[in-house]
């Protein structure tokens, strides 16, 4: 009988809560305890979509500068540094150190080590903290924190959905700036505030299986 394998732990900040990760025949998970399995490197079909999504919409600035917020098992990251081009910048914002650690050491292997990219920089923190810290900064902005705009994890990424942090993120971007908000779920009340933070946005049904199968996830598309 095959068993998951207990790799690594790590506190989430400002909860009691931990994140654990596994390794489990060919995969990697990221799991808490209690509340199920977060992600696993095999099913990455929508955090491939949304950095797609988000690049074809802005446009070819000559140096694009893109931040993505929640660093995960790096999925994201890769794509979005596939689609920018080999003149763009990539920023990733993870809110748990041990998860870049993890990433460079355990399981980088499956994206393909984006983060050995020199066009990537790493900022470990609030990705809260570096949006009001960098106006203008830029041309994409990817959010993948928590469960969407319905914070479960950690009750501080309520502010990221809100109108004061959506009027925030609009002060980030560039002109023609996008921002790509991934969510497990379907959420009327955000697409309410994304209009009343005066943005234009449309939602897309993605899946999560490479096959085009499996549960539905959601990703909003604003500008």
């Amino acid at each position: 009988m095959n068993r998951s394998i207990l790799l690594a732990e790590a506190r989430i900040p400002d909860t009691a809560k931990s994140l654990r990760l596994y390794e489990h025949k060919d995969k990697f998970s990221m799991v808490i305890p209690g509340r199920g399995e977060l992600m696993n490197s095999r099913v990455i079909g929508s955090e491939k979509a949304m950095a797609d999504l988000a690049c074809a919409r802005m446009g070819q600035p000559a140096k694009p500068r893109l931040l993505v917020g929640g660093l995960g098992m790096g999925f994201t990251h890769a794509a979005a540094l596939a689609a920018a081009g080999a003149a763009a910048e990539v920023v990733v914002a993870e809110l748990v150190p041990e998860v870049v650690d993890w990433n460079r050491t355990l399981i980088g292997e499956p994206a393909g080590h984006p983060l050995d990219d020199p066009r990537s920089t790493v900022f470990i923190g609030d990705v809260a903290e570096l949006l009001r810290a960098q106006p203008g900064g830029f041309n994409a902005i990817l959010l993948d924190v928590d469960n969407g705009p319905q914070a479960l994890i950690r009750r501080e990424n309520d502010w990221l959905y809100s109108l004061a942090g959506l009027a925030v993120i609009r002060a980030a971007l560039r002109a023609q700036g996008v921002l790509a908000v991934w969510s497990a779920g379907p959420d009327a009340q955000f697409n309410n505030r994304l209009k009343r933070a005066g943005f234009r946005s449309e939602m897309v049904i993605v899946r999560p299986h490479r096959a085009g199968k499996g549960p539905r996830h959601y990703i909003w598309l604003a500008g």
